[in-house]
């Protein structure tokens, strides 16, 4: 018969074939995920949630080469905006579990969308496996400068004088600027009108102009603006001072003593993700925060680095999830 090979057949030849069979059959999840991570060729793509251009973006390709360093292959970002963020995480959700696409979550996606979004397509606390923190910030808040108020008391005392008159804005619904002034209004007791934008550059634009009177916004993305004079500062939502902004008090020190909004970006993979791929993950990623380049380059835009465990970023999301769960009732977005 043509093209019939008879030493396949050979007995020596079966049990080696056996040999190889039986070895695949065997062969590990967590070996097969191997082959990706680590594997010369293999591209990592790391998913934002958000477009182009913002600072959760920004930050993900400051970070993207050093990860790539650490583990010897490419690493790109993906964009992949909508639904507050939701729409890269519920990608990555579906992924295969080998480490070949990353979740660069921004913490409202994973702690405020999931009370506001009226068809999450994801549960964010089962769904996502952590696997690094990689920092925290921020928000400050900022009024326009020719308002009659400097210190939180005061301008407490003028929302109250004045129920509904002060206008805050935000990058949108569920935002963790929006949350911020939710949260304001509900520890002190004042009543305030919140104007949605799509993004916090147009927020600000509207603040310096007096179309509104205030905003929470990113210490990052705000101290040029009160740099220039265009607005006026009144208090972090941290716990601590920003050490980019040393003369701004905090919120707890200006006299809200439970007040305190802090948000953060980790990294994520799928919830089936192997804990040894994890591990190594996790380590790449903190030797890709200890580079003096990437620190300067954050600490200098007003972040905190936040280098940690796995367990770290799960515990402090499922904290942050419980806290919003509150200040979102009533909210709620298509």
């Amino acid at each position: 018969m043509r093209g019939f090979n008879k030493s396949v057949f050979q007995p020596q030849r079966r049990q080696q074939l056996s040999r190889c069979v039986i070895g695949a059959l065997l062969l590990s999840p967590l070996m097969l995920c191997a082959q990706a991570i680590g594997t010369s060729g293999q591209t990592v793509r790391l998913v934002v949630g958000y477009s182009a251009g913002g600072p959760v973006d920004a930050v993900a390709r400051l970070f993207a080469p050093g990860l790539s360093r650490e583990l010897g292959q490419t690493v790109v970002v993906e964009n992949r905006p909508g639904a507050g963020g939701a729409m890269g995480g519920d990608a990555v959700v579906r992924a295969q579990p080998n480490g070949l696409l990353l979740y660069f979550a921004a913490s409202p996606t994973m702690t405020i969308t999931p009370h506001i979004l009226k068809s999450m397509p994801f549960d964010a606390a089962k769904d996502l496996a952590p696997i690094a923190p990689i920092l925290s910030y921020s928000n400050v808040l900022v009024v326009n400068k020719d308002l009659p108020f400097n210190t939180v008391p005061e301008l407490v005392a003028f929302a109250k004088a004045n129920p509904g008159k002060l206008a805050y804005g935000s990058a949108g619904m569920g935002a963790s600027n929006h949350l911020s002034g939710e949260l304001f209004a509900l520890r002190t007791g004042t009543t305030l009108t919140h104007v949605p934008y799509k993004g916090n550059a147009p927020a600000m634009t509207d603040v310096i102009g007096g179309q509104i009177s205030m905003m929470f916004d990113i210490v990052g993305s705000a101290r040029n603006y009160i740099a220039a004079g265009r607005v006026r500062p009144i208090a972090v939502t941290s716990r601590e001072r920003n050490v980019s902004m040393p003369d701004v008090p905090t919120m707890q020190e200006a006299g809200i003593p439970d007040y305190e909004v802090g948000g953060w970006f980790g990294l994520y993979g799928p919830a089936k993700l192997p804990a040894a791929m994890v591990t190594r993950l996790n380590e790449a990623t903190r030797k890709a925060l200890a580079s003096e380049e990437f620190k300067n380059k954050l600490l200098d835009q007003g972040y905190d680095l936040w280098s940690g465990s796995p367990q770290a970023l799960g515990e402090r999301a499922a904290k942050e999830l419980a806290l919003w769960a509150t200040v979102t009732k009533g909210i709620q977005v298509q």
